[in-house]
């Protein structure tokens, strides 16, 4: 049996997005095919899961760092697993900067594959960032991309020859737990929503995220829907923002931090998943993809995403939801007074959504393609 070695920042008991799509890939994989080498989890990670790696049905390799750094001892380190592991494939959990390695193993491993999340488009406008990634791209056989915004950006700093060798790769969505009644009137219960219209917000609360301009929107919406309900599902470093600009508003609604078992629930409580995203910092602050407008739409709910970065890639404008800009209230508005009046239409939409999701962003057609890449087939 072929064995993959991968090699990450990004892993568990750590949470994250990355280190939850590197994990299921691992996961994932065929039984005895899969070894990790990864750093060490801050103290507090390991406080809450001491007996993570133990649980895992393949073997982890922890370096005593907390962050592995492309130096020459990390080099040895890698090469070494590689070998006394029998690897002949290596998969790097992010790019950059560990692809930088990939030079050193090309003699031991018949095939290497750096994924990329989103985040590395903003390093393409910095110049040795820039210069890292074409390094990269050179060393690997391929560097994979969410979507098509993401490929456009990091083809910039590829070469012409890796740029053509790029492949997509994004996370697949668990349509058994993502699904139109998998716990949303429990949730409505709990929440004393009853049957008013809700508009849901799944998200890690930072403002590139948009919660802010939903919570501008608000007023609008509720004059054209005034027994709406706005659900902010989550937390994060804005969450005293969002409530503090939310005050006065009692159909605003928080739930704070949600256990991940419990969110397929949270999306499918709701009527209309919103979250609109917009670019800050220049560009150097962008939505990769947006994986929960995906579990959105598998849960059967229209989306209205902002029109940063990758996000458009994750929605089929008027099919299954709406692209706006997140960067003002209007828009967004109006997108929610339409969807929220016009349910027939919103349900059609969630059920090409949920169609959509199946075909095209299943766990099951990821690995596929990851099996092909790292054969080479």
């Amino acid at each position: 049996m072929s064995r993959t070695l991968i090699i990450t920042n990004d892993f568990p008991p750590r949470a994250g997005g990355i280190e939850s799509f590197v994990h299921e890939l691992a996961r994932r994989r065929p039984q005895g095919s899969v070894l990790v080498y990864c750093s060490s989890p801050a103290a507090a990670d390991h406080r809450a899961a001491p007996d993570f790696d133990l649980l895992q049905p393949f073997p982890i390799v922890r370096d005593a760092a907390q962050v592995l750094l492309p130096t020459p001892r990390v080099a040895r380190r890698a090469r070494v697993i590689a070998e006394l592991e029998d690897c002949d494939s290596v998969l790097y959990g992010a790019a950059a900067p560990l692809g930088l390695v990939a030079a050193g193993l090309r003699p031991l491993v018949r095939r290497q594959v750096a994924l990329t999340h989103g985040h590395e488009t903003g390093w393409t406008v910095v110049p040795g960032a820039s210069a890292a990634l074409r390094r990269i791209g050179d060393n690997v056989d391929t560097v994979t991309y969410l979507g098509e915004y993401t490929r456009r950006r990091l083809a910039r700093s590829l070469s012409p020859a890796a740029a053509a060798r790029m492949r997509r790769l994004a996370p697949g969505v668990d349509t058994e737990r993502f699904r139109p009644g998998c716990g949303g009137e429990r949730v409505r219960e709990r929440l004393g929503l009853g049957s008013r219209p809700v508009v849901v917000c799944v998200s890690r609360m930072v403002p590139r995220k948009g919660q802010d301009t939903l919570v501008r929107a608000w007023p609008r919406v509720l004059a054209d829907v005034p027994d709406a309900v706005l659900l902010f599902v989550g937390d994060g470093p804005y969450a005293a923002k969002l409530r503090s600009a939310a005050q006065g508003l009692d159909s605003v609604r928080f739930t704070g931090p949600v256990p991940a078992a419990e969110l397929p629930a949270h999306y499918d409580a709701g009527d209309v998943f919103a979250m609109p995203c917009r670019t800050r910092r220049g560009g150097l602050d962008v939505e990769g993809l947006g994986m929960v407008y995906l579990e959105a739409s598998a849960t059967g709910l229209p989306v209205v995403a902002g029109a940063s970065g990758g996000a458009p890639d994750a929605v089929l404008e008027g099919e299954t939801g709406h692209v706006v800009d997140g960067s003002v209230p209007g828009p967004t508005a109006r997108a929610l007074i339409r969807l929220l009046k016009d349910p027939d239409r919103a349900a059609l939409m969630g059920a090409r959504g949920r169609e959509w999701v199946s075909d095209e962003w299943s766990w099951g057609r990821t690995l596929e393609r990851l099996d092909g890449l790292l054969s080479g087939a």
